[in-house]
């Protein structure tokens, strides 16, 4: 069989397996791009490298430093000291200063910087109080410099400890003298100030203490508001208990919780007599009660009785035998 010409001078061309459509590519890199048809072969592309994963954030807080770096395995890693070291190493630099230089200076400054917590904690006690706790911090750090100055770290007691009680002290003194015992509108503690300047003011100009119309006047407000004024500035102190009562020549108000009186200790043997008293006639129980809860005298019994004296005197004595025979039997 005679086959064509172009049959015979064209090659065969090989035809690409078919594969089912339902069947997914096989796996594998991305087929290179397509190259112009001009271009000569080259050698097959490598497959792409996978990216590494990415290791996780060695350092959260945002310090840029490895784990590594910031945990206790790099001896090269700088660490903070805590307080209480920082404190001792203070100390021991300021013991070999001369007070008053500026390194004494210096230290002493750094030396109250790092332990204003122990101030922060000690006010915090105090935070029920209706007063600024930037006042209580105030007074909690002059307490805290009065035990920097005292400390003497030979004793070798840790300096927490000795400063805390200094510190509360200080802020229990400022309230006790400070810190009004009543509580006082705002309105008349401003206005107090303002009375308080005004009286020593006119005290200075006239040679003598200023009375409420001339402070009135001078301030252009009421009588009524200066007498209010002045009434809540005694709020800053409570009356003792141990004072004398104004005007009356009499002990303190503490001298007369506790007195006792003499007349309770007879209370009960007079409960007891009377109980006893039903058991006598009528006439001793007569002479009895006039004797001794009318302190009535034997003469003035047998007058009244129309009795001798001596007859009084012998009924009395049967009365004293029979009540304390009666006594011995209750008991």
């Amino acid at each position: 069989m005679v086959q064509p010409l172009s049959a015979r001078t064209a090659p065969p061309v090989p035809c690409p397996p078919a594969s089912s459509p339902a069947s997914p590519p096989p796996p594998g890199p991305a087929p290179a791009a397509t190259t112009p048809a001009t271009a000569a072969p080259g050698p097959p592309a490598a497959p792409a490298e996978p990216a590494p994963a990415a290791d996780p954030d060695p350092d959260p807080g945002g310090s840029g430093e490895s784990a590594e770096s910031a945990g206790s395995g790099d001896p090269e890693a700088p660490r903070k000291p805590d307080s209480r070291t920082l404190t001792r190493a203070l100390f021991a630099e300021l013991t070999a200063l001369e007070p008053g230089t500026p390194e004494h200076t210096r230290v002493r400054t750094a030396l109250i910087e790092a332990n204003l917590p122990l101030v922060r904690y000690a006010a915090a006690r105090f935070r029920s109080r209706n007063e600024p706790m930037e006042d209580v911090l105030q007074v909690g750090t002059i307490g805290l410099i009065h035990a920097i100055d005292r400390f003497d770290p030979a004793r070798g007691v840790q300096f927490p400890t000795f400063a805390m009680p200094t510190v509360i002290g200080e802020i229990k003194r400022y309230f006790r003298d400070n810190v009004r015992t009543v509580h006082v509108p705002r309105r008349l503690h401003e206005l107090w100030a303002q009375v308080s300047g005004a009286t020593e003011d006119l005290t200075v100009r006239h040679g003598r203490a200023p009375t409420t119309a001339e402070i009135a006047a001078h301030l252009k407000i009421g009588e009524e508001e200066v007498r209010a004024c002045r009434e809540a500035g005694r709020s800053y102190y409570a009356t003792s208990l141990e004072a004398a009562q104004e005007g009356d020549g009499m002990p303190g108000l503490l001298d007369r919780l506790g007195y006792e009186d003499p007349a309770l200790a007879g209370v009960e043997h007079r409960d007891l007599v009377r109980h006893l008293l039903v058991q006598l006639p009528e006439r001793e129980q007569r002479i009895l009660m006039l004797r001794y809860y009318r302190n009535m005298t034997q003469s003035q019994i047998s007058a009244e009785l129309g009795l001798s004296q001596m007859h009084v005197s012998r009924l009395l004595s049967r009365s004293f035998a029979r009540l304390r025979s009666a006594n011995r039997i209750d008991s």
